[in-house]
């Protein structure tokens, strides 16, 4: 544990006992790999029997899972001999175990960040556009001076793309499972309702980009700027946020796209209860009601604007 803990690769972030609080502690992502120490290993190293340490590692991320087997087996492979001169490595080996994606697949960790990424752009930038084009073609005084409320507007532009966009994010995962042989290890239900949170938010996030740009060319640039950058950069699809510096890890605390690749994971390829990622449904339901919000209160001064 010492050799590990003071490479300065690991932390230690629990001492467990038993497999369920292993699994559990992998499953709700505070822990990326567990040291399994088997109960007679004191007694072998000094009687120079043979002896195994296990290393289990979440596979999810196959980059990441690769990465610490490589650190798990040369810090194993540099253990030297203690004070009274025993010497560990000829009779101990290290055998690592990848869960949900032994052959370390990178298709089974890019899949799950192309839903949410494909899926963001596209909710986020669709909304927007839709909304602008309004401003541009001149209709949108028509429609302020109709019997039509703010909230009825706001449903009327949203659910035709909310489910645009949610048939989309399902037929990637169908096309996945078909080609690609992506797992669906957990509750369909999970999923669609990850699946919606996530949208309702990117789409409430366009409804406010909408209501600040003027042409439909600022709100396409703004569209990008706030979905494709910080969902490809910040959240986790493609560099690992713990290996960020410290003040770009807080920032990616507001990247929706953090929350929902986390539960996305977890239902598809941990086949995880709701326990282990309630907390980021959680997060992106903030996140959908904070930007409605400010959607909603920004199209009422607008309307209220325009009967003055």
């Amino acid at each position: 544990m010492s050799a590990f803990v003071n490479s300065g690769y690991f932390n230690l972030v629990a001492d467990s006992a038993t497999d369920d609080e292993i699994e559990q502690l992998i499953n709700r992502n505070q822990a990326r790999a567990a040291l399994i120490i088997p109960a007679r290993y004191g007694a072998d190293v000094v009687s120079r029997r043979p002896t195994d340490v296990q290393v289990i590692i979440d596979g999810d991320n196959s980059n990441s899972a690769t990465t610490v087997i490589g650190y798990a087996q040369s810090i194993v492979a540099a253990i030297t001999p203690n004070a009274s001169g025993v010497v560990f490595a000829p009779v101990m080996r290290l055998e690592p175990r990848v869960w949900y994606n032994p052959q370390l697949r990178s298709t089974l960790f890019l899949v799950p960040g192309l839903i949410a990424y494909i899926s963001m752009i596209t909710a986020v930038i669709s909304t927007a556009l839709s909304v602008v084009r309004e401003k541009e073609r001149g209709t949108m005084e028509q429609i302020r001076m109709a019997p039509v409320s703010p909230v009825s507007y706001l449903l009327g532009k949203t659910i035709p793309y909310l489910v645009l966009s949610f048939l989309s994010a399902l037929l990637i995962i169908l096309v996945a499972m078909a080609l690609f042989d992506l797992p669906m290890r957990g509750s369909w239900l999970h999923l669609c309702g990850a699946i919606g949170l996530f949208l309702v938010g990117a789409q409430a996030q366009g409804l406010v980009i909408s209501s600040v740009a003027p042409t439909q060319q600022v709100a396409f640039q703004l569209a990008l700027l706030s979905s494709f950058l910080p969902t490809f950069i910040l959240s986790g699809f493609i560099f690992p946020i713990s290996s960020m510096p410290q003040a770009v890890q807080i920032i990616t605390h507001v990247i929706p796209a953090r929350y929902f690749l986390v539960a996305l994971r977890a239902i598809v390829l941990k086949g995880a209860e709701l326990s282990a990622f309630w907390w980021d449904l959680v997060a992106l339901g903030i996140f959908a009601v904070v930007m409605l919000t400010l959607a909603s209160a920004r199209l009422s001064r607008q309307w209220r604007a325009s009967d003055r």
